[in-house]
């Protein structure tokens, strides 16, 4: 709900996929409190959005948040998985990946992908959500 100081949401709908439930709980509360996202959807492991991704009935989704280091299927493996199962439609989706990694390999190797279009260092600010809502209405105007 926002209110008259709060901006409209402007993403509607965001997935978290980082294994880290602190930093899930963290993050889920930057989104609330910014008011401009109005649902967010936490995965701790990345082949469990992937699924959700794969259902016909799901929402339409606006941005992910992605975490690089995970286990069983980190970001990269998650990226790749998802482009190879959704082709040109994933490039639709804005990707954003979340990191403590200052190796610029990962850097480089995300913004190889067409669907990641932030890098951003963690931990995640309203400022990034704001960078993010830029990016969105870039991509496709309909924000």
């Amino acid at each position: 709900m926002t209110t008259p100081n709060t901006p409209a949401p402007k993403i509607k709908l965001a997935i978290l996929i980082d294994d880290e439930k602190i930093d899930q709980m963290i993050y889920r509360r930057v989104m609330e409190r910014s008011g401009v996202v109005q649902k967010t959807l936490a995965f701790t492991h990345a082949e469990e959005a992937l699924e959700f991704l794969k259902r016909k009935d799901r929402p339409d989704v606006d941005v992910i948040f992605l975490d690089i280091n995970m286990p069983r299927m980190n970001g990269f493996e998650f990226l790749e998985a998802a482009t190879e199962e959704f082709g040109e439609d994933f490039a639709k989706l804005v990707i954003v990946m979340l990191t403590t990694s200052i190796n610029p390999a990962d850097h480089a190797r995300a913004t190889s992908y067409s669907a990641v279009r932030k890098f951003i260092y963690k931990p995640l600010t309203t400022d990034h959500l704001f960078e993010v809502i830029e990016c969105i209405s870039e991509d496709d105007g309909n924000i």
